[in-house]
């Protein structure tokens, strides 16, 4: 069975996109958030990023040939911007990181 066939797969990468797209809707209320609401934020972007590295491994792993073909477009994009996927999610956890010593300092 191909990678892209699988209904997991399929799953998983509707359930990430559709779980993006509503916390980036969120974040752009991110400001007016009280502090319990940031960290349910931030917490819900760290489970997103893990679940997202998880999802990026199986494609790395895979022998199968349009999974890796993704992969190296992934690269390829990322690369116009002086980047590697692990610089991407490396960016990310600083972010989040960030954002954490933030929300401690207004405790």
């Amino acid at each position: 069975m191909a990678f892209f066939d699988s209904e997991i797969v399929q799953d998983e990468a509707r359930r990430l996109f559709s779980d993006y797209q509503q916390l980036m809707q969120l974040g752009s209320d991110y400001g007016k958030f009280d502090r319990a609401g940031k960290k349910l934020y931030i917490d819900r972007m760290e489970e997103l990023m893990d679940r997202y590295r998880v999802f990026m491994k199986r494609f790395e792993l895979s022998e199968d040939f349009q999974a890796k073909l993704t992969v190296e477009q992934l690269r390829t994009q990322l690369g116009q911007f002086g980047l590697t996927p692990e610089a991407m999610f490396e960016q990310m956890q600083q972010t989040l990181e960030r954002m954490k010593r933030e929300l401690d300092q207004t405790a």
